[in-house]
């Protein structure tokens, strides 16, 4: 395994963090030529969360999926490599893009979360080998044990590498939010001890990206205070795309494990109540 120094790992983060001894490193990831990443090995990608990952408030209900998977696209058409295979996992479906399979459950908190992603058709059975978080934002919203919430999600990441041991896990911290935005603060300095722990001391696949930092959605980008618009999203697709890169150059994305009938590209498959179909 490859082992790089924590800060090299972190995209920006947010001030309170950086208070705490962690420096933000500039990110230089757009001075980078686009190339596929990983030797163009597929990316089996689930992401993993409530309202906000399922796409809410976004004109097309893609969100950032969209985005992001256009991102990866491009970088695979003008590299060298050829195009990384994606598909876009999860146990529900959501928006107009064609891969647009999702594990999003609007209104849930992290335990929630936690408890649809250890379903057998979630990621016991699809086996992602790149996890992307946002989790906590109805946490912060609801007021509910705000103090633990950082426990839970390492509860929940660590069950995430325990269904699916080749996963890498981009966490991102939480969105800035106009109804909660103490309680966001509070828990995005809990993610971040998260993030410490279980890369700087455990060695694990993670990487912590800054959707509340100056990348990442703003005040102007939310459509009622909590969820992005579609400008938003977008900001969110670029940091889930930088925080990919990093892992990649980190030398984590491995092979996704085969899972019977579900194909490497998202684009030809459809999912039906009796399984994955062409």
């Amino acid at each position: 395994m490859v082992f790089l120094p924590f800060n090299t790992l972190i995209l920006a983060l947010a001030a309170p963090l950086a208070n705490q001894g962690v420096a933000p490193a500039p990110s230089t990831l757009s001075a980078r030529p686009l190339a596929p990443l990983a030797s163009s090995i597929p990316l089996r990608i689930m992401p993993l969360g409530a309202s906000i990952t399922y796409g809410q408030a976004s004109s097309d209900g893609n969100g950032y999926r969209a985005s992001l998977r256009s991102q990866l696209a491009a970088a695979g058409a003008y590299g060298s490599g050829g195009p990384n295979p994606i598909n876009m996992v999860g146990s529900r479906q959501a928006g107009t893009m064609r891969d647009n399979d999702v594990e999003g459950w609007p209104g849930n908190r992290i335990e929630q979360v936690h408890a649809k992603a250890m379903a057998a058709v979630s990621v016991p059975g699809l086996k992602p080998n790149v996890v992307l978080i946002n989790a906590g934002t109805n946490d912060a919203t609801q007021n509910f044990n705000v103090s633990t919430a950082g426990a839970r999600m390492e509860a929940l990441i660590r069950d995430v590498y325990a269904a699916s041991p080749r996963a890498v896990v981009i966490l991102s911290t939480l969105l800035v939010n106009t109804k909660a935005e103490g309680n966001v603060e509070h828990i995005n300095r809990q993610f971040g001890d998260v993030a410490r722990k279980l890369r700087e001391k455990e060695g694990r696949r993670l990487v912590l990206v800054d959707m509340h930092g100056d990348d990442g959605p703003g005040t102007g980008d939310l459509v009622d205070g909590t969820h992005p618009n579609d400008a938003g999203y977008r900001k969110m697709a670029n940091l889930w795309y930088k925080g990919l890169v990093v892992a990649s150059d980190a030398g984590w994305l491995q092979a996704p494990e085969p899972v019977q009938g579900l194909p490497d590209d998202g684009e030809v498959k459809r999912k039906g109540r009796r399984g994955w179909y062409a």
